[in-house]
């Protein structure tokens, strides 16, 4: 199996002021089953995080609403104080009443409670990266994203992204404040944002791709994922990731676990170097 530190996939900065290690970590899987709840180990959870630090990782997403607040807290409780270098990118604008609940609120009113609460659990006083984490069809989104700008302005937030977004609502928020990244759904199987992904690309905003090593059938045996896999002496979702890397200079991946062995599979990923064809083969084809 291919192993590798985050810091092999080069480097990208974040609105011109954070230059973080491309291959980060995704902390929604530090909680419990269904993203709700503690995890089965809080102690391994801190595990983890460290080893995604000594491996070079110095990126970290998370949200409110992974939990909901555990995430959050179990970061703070394993990483704080931060050391230098380390950004920590968190959502709000999602509410859980319960178990597979995702429901969006971007009122104003709870955008700042949602930030206010995670600077309390990070324990920080101004958040490196807060993204709104969906549009809320409620509320017309120039207010959401102006609520993010007036806690910007008031040094609560230091950059600011959006998540789940069309390039129609990109365009409305980079016209209410200078968005520095979108977090959209992205994958070697799942390219409805590749339109997003190239608006990113065009202008330097960093694109920050959930659910990364979603494969499917691609990784069968026999299959092209599985070619490529055998030949680089790596696991399917190993490509996934380095295909991901490849795609676009501005692509920010945040493949999560709440495993140590897990995690350093997934840092393997900045190691491996596809050729132009095996780009092009993977590319071409779908689940």
């Amino acid at each position: 199996m291919t192993t590798s530190t985050a810091t092999e996939s080069g480097t990208f900065t974040l609105g011109g002021e954070l230059t973080v290690n491309r291959l980060g970590f995704g902390a929604m899987r530090l909680t419990g089953d269904g993203i709700w709840g503690e995890p089965r180990d809080r102690k391994e959870a801190g595990e983890v995080l460290h080893r995604a630090v000594a491996l070079g990782v110095n990126f970290i997403d998370t949200a409110d609403s992974y939990g909901p607040e555990v995430s959050e807290e179990i970061i703070a409780e394993a990483l704080h104080p931060y050391p230098d270098g380390l950004v920590i990118a968190t959502k709000g604008g999602l509410l859980r009443p319960g178990p597979g609940r995702w429901d969006p609120d971007g009122r104003p009113e709870h955008l700042r409670e949602a930030c206010e609460g995670s600077l309390k659990r990070l324990r920080v006083d101004r958040l490196d990266l807060y993204q709104l984490h969906r549009p809320d069809p409620k509320v017309p989104y120039e207010e959401s994203v102006g609520a993010l700008k007036q806690l910007q302005d008031e040094g609560k937030i230091r950059l600011i992204g959006v998540s789940n977004v069309s390039t129609d609502q990109l365009a409305t928020a980079r016209g209410i404040v200078d968005v520095v990244s979108v977090q959209n759904r992205f994958n070697l199987t799942d390219r409805a944002t590749e339109d997003e992904l190239d608006r990113c690309e065009q202008d330097g905003i960093g694109f920050i791709p959930w659910f990364p090593l979603a494969v499917g059938k691609l990784a069968e045996s026999g299959g092209p994922l599985d070619e490529i896999a055998q030949a680089h002496d790596a696991t399917p979702s190993q490509v996934a990731l380095a295909w991901l890397l490849q795609r676009s200079p501005v692509m920010l991946p945040i493949p999560g676990t709440s495993s140590v062995e897990h995690l350093e599979e997934n840092v393997g990923a900045a190691g491996i170097e596809l050729s132009g064809d095996e780009m092009e083969t993977l590319s071409r084809i779908r689940s």
